[in-house]
């Protein structure tokens, strides 16, 4: 276990369509893949057993089929947000004009968890990749870490705004025109009963928090991050 640990979270995962890597990761709780798919690339038809999955586009736009059935298949462009439950066979491709750039978040954290029913590689029945294809991370390539509790942690990725933040409370976020999106990366929000409302691996939008926050409370802090697109002037 503690090679598994050591080697995934510090070393590039290379695949037949591209590259991913542990961007961030809370214990078993939860870990964020930041990913690219080359254009035209595409995963294997998977599904993940026992742990949620959710994605974040950065950039490019994302083709994903939703089950085994091709005829189901939507287009996901930058800032949109996509929750899988565990056991739903599905697969993403990049577009044929652009790189695709995501984060993806999986609840709890199971690196092997999968399960291959296609794919154009040849690795129909081949679990994850091992160890011997992966690379050491470099300065270059950007780890997301847990603040202090008064202070934010900020990065850009792909044009996208990344803050990493604690919080009591969400009156500090903006209502409806609040475009962000927000993973809970630790911590939930409770009713006057204690019953968890929302926790560890929700994707929403910010707006959504706040909302939720007008019935119901934090438990104590709350980690988020919290994505948005930065505008580019002309």
């Amino acid at each position: 276990m503690s090679e598994f640990k050591k080697n995934y979270d510090n070393s590039k995962v290379l695949k037949p369509w591209g590259e991913e890597y542990n961007i961030f990761r809370n214990k078993k709780k939860l870990a964020i893949t930041y990913l690219k798919l080359k254009k035209g690339e595409a995963t294997s038809i998977h599904c993940h057993p026992r742990k949620k999955t959710g994605f974040l586009i950065l950039s490019g736009v994302a083709e994903v089929q939703l089950g085994i059935y091709k005829k189901n298949i939507f287009k996901y462009k930058p800032m949109s947000i996509l929750v899988l439950r565990p056991g739903l066979f599905h697969r993403i491709k990049a577009s044929d004009k652009k790189d695709l750039y995501a984060l993806e978040i999986e609840t709890p954290y199971i690196k092997t968890d999968l399960i291959r029913m296609e794919d154009n590689y040849g690795r129909k029945n081949i679990g994850y990749e091992s160890l011997l294809k992966t690379k050491k991370l470099t300065k270059k390539d950007v780890i997301f870490n847990v603040p202090t509790l008064k202070k934010s942690n900020k990065y850009i990725l792909n044009n996208i705004q990344i803050e990493i933040s604690y919080f009591t409370n969400f009156k500090s976020l903006n209502s409806f025109d609040d475009k962000s999106v927000s993973i809970i990366l630790d911590g939930s929000m409770i009713n006057n009963k204690n019953k968890t409302v929302i926790t560890v691996g929700e994707i929403v939008k910010s707006y959504t928090l706040k909302k939720l926050f007008s019935f119901f409370k934090i438990n104590k802090t709350i980690l988020i991050l919290r994505a948005s697109k930065i505008n580019i002037e002309n």
